[in-house]
């Protein structure tokens, strides 16, 4: 069958893409009313129910999915149509959506603002958030990962650097506990880990310190990293969010305790101008990671 109401479909990609009606009724400038009623008319006219109802708002059912994946590569492909059409150069326009863990942002959002000034039509929607988007189902242009590779079938999985990581103590930590001359000493003092230690810093912090001294742990790198500097114990920082700050260097940086980034995005996206331009944004500023 072929649609014969192209405004149904954005509207449907929009409540998938932000969950709640009254979203996409701001994002689309309508009243939330027609949001349901081009729901319910997609709906039925193609026979399959596209979204769960909740309480906490709208799930995409799979044939949803199915459906907005198309909606979004459409939509992506209007955009580039209209700004050949106008002929005024601007290529690269419109919202792009990157996602990372939250403690990427000191290194990803001064890439998006400079990528901003560069593009200045463009809208960035940056979602930090532990848990994993779905490129398939249109959650995100280009998602920004660390750890394993990821493998996704459909995904372009490119490496972009590696973050190291070293074993610190806060100054609170030493005037309290003292510090350790090397790990014969460790089973005298306490430590920051997290509850499932799927890092390999965490892995080896596991590996190498007795459980009853790994004596705060917590499920969120963030938490853990606040942990380290208000005195906790002795635990594993990014290098570069521990670079300028007073904290005590106990073990430096192994090649083991490495993690690598990893830049996700989609085949059916991948190719587009906005994709294009930004990857290319981001791995020149890559370059210059010299600290991470």
């Amino acid at each position: 069958m072929g649609f014969d109401n192209w405004d149904e479909v954005r509207t449907a990609y929009q409540v998938a893409r932000l969950g709640t009606v009254s979203g996409a009724a701001d994002v689309l400038g309508v009243h939330h009313a027609t949001v349901i009623r081009h729901i319910d008319a997609l709906e039925k006219r193609l026979g399959a129910r596209l979204f769960q109802r909740h309480a906490r708002g709208y799930t995409a059912t799979e044939a949803g999915r199915d459906l907005l994946l198309v909606a979004q590569t459409t939509e992506e492909q209007f955009a580039q149509l209209a700004s050949r059409i106008k002929g005024n150069g601007e290529t690269v326009a419109g919202e792009l959506v990157v996602t990372s863990l939250p403690g990427f942002s000191p290194l990803v959002t001064p890439v998006l603002t400079s990528f901003q000034e560069r593009h200045p039509a463009v809208i960035v929607r940056y979602l930090t958030d532990m848990r994993l988007f779905r490129l398939e189902y249109g959650e995100a242009h280009v998602a920004i990962r660390a750890g394993s590779t990821p493998e996704e079938p459909d995904n372009v999985v490119q490496p972009l650097a590696r973050m190291r990581h070293a074993l610190y103590a806060s100054r609170a930590y030493a005037a309290a506990h003292g510090l350790p001359s090397g790990p014969e000493e460790f089973p005298h003092h306490r430590f920051v880990g997290a509850d499932v230690p799927r890092a390999p810093h965490h892995r080896w912090l596991r590996d190498e310190v007795a459980p009853d001294r790994i004596t705060f742990r917590g499920t969120e790198a963030a938490a853990l990293e606040d942990a380290v500097r208000e005195g906790a114990g002795l635990g594993f920082l990014p290098v570069m969010q521990a670079a300028g700050t007073d904290l005590i260097e106990i073990l430096p940086p192994r090649p083991e305790w490495e993690a690598p980034i990893w830049i996700v995005t989609h085949v059916d996206l991948h190719r587009t101008m906005k994709v294009q331009n930004f990857l290319a944004h981001l791995k020149e500023a890559a370059r210059s990671w010299t600290d991470i």
